[in-house]
């Protein structure tokens, strides 16, 4: 396994399970399901975030809603096909369950990768500076995973000088937002967003101000143990 790649995404999520799990998909004889899990914030708002997980972990423990799911893993996409048109679809890819855990956090990410498409910066009404990036996350087997990140203030600023094909690292979480779609003249569908609200965000040229290894200390030491399980890949 290329540790390289096994250090460039990184999550650790810790919340409670709000759907129950259903089957997704089959890859070489392992079945992958799919489930919600909602992850407090500071100020008590939640994010329901998707989660993927293989039979071989879920099989052992009682995973229904309403129990804890404490989990290291990845911020994976993939393509679906959604009303005759391909969608981006965003899944928090399990790799190894937490059990008991001192990490305090329980919502926290941290990536490595390349700017694949020109940084939106803006400003609200209220003049606080956003921008939007969308960031590709080198993965094994010549993959990649497209993740959709938010900048705000400082973070945003720096976001409007970076160019397709720069090198970044960020930390930050996961979070949902809902927004509303006009369907036809009357209907308005409500669906959910996933992004990563940046913490802590540099270009790769000065990334020595950034320790992709210290951000995550207790993702880290199960990196460094070598339990993540390299034989299951999306």
């Amino acid at each position: 396994m290329n540790s390289d790649l096994d250090k460039n995404n990184k999550v650790y999520v810790s919340g409670e399970i709000v759907s129950d799990a259903e089957f997704s998909h089959e890859v070489y004889g392992e079945g992958f399901y799919e489930m919600n899990v909602m992850v407090k914030r500071l100020s008590g708002q939640g994010d329901i975030l998707p989660i993927t997980i293989s039979e071989r972990l879920i099989s052992d423990l009682d995973l229904k809603v309403g129990k804890t799911l404490s989990a290291f893993g990845q911020f994976r996409s993939y393509n679906k096909l959604v009303d005759g048109k391909s969608k981006l679809m965003l899944t928090v890819f399990i790799r190894e369950i937490a059990g008991d855990t001192e990490y305090k956090n329980p919502n926290s990410i941290v990536l490595s990768g390349y700017i694949c498409k020109p940084p939106i910066y803006r400003t609200t009404p209220f003049n606080r500076e956003i921008a939007d990036l969308l960031v590709a996350v080198n993965r094994s087997y010549n993959k990649s995973d497209y993740i959709p990140c938010i900048a705000w203030g400082r973070n945003a600023r720096f976001s409007k000088s970076l160019e397709v094909g720069d090198k970044i690292a960020l930390s930050g979480r996961i979070q949902s937002r809902e927004y509303q779609k006009k369907i036809g003249e009357e209907e308005i569908k409500i669906l959910t967003a996933y992004e990563v609200s940046i913490n802590k965000l540099c270009a790769f040229d000065s990334a020595d101000a950034f320790d992709l290894d210290e951000e995550l200390g207790a993702i880290s030491k199960v990196a460094e143990r070598g339990e993540y399980d390299s034989a299951y890949k999306m």
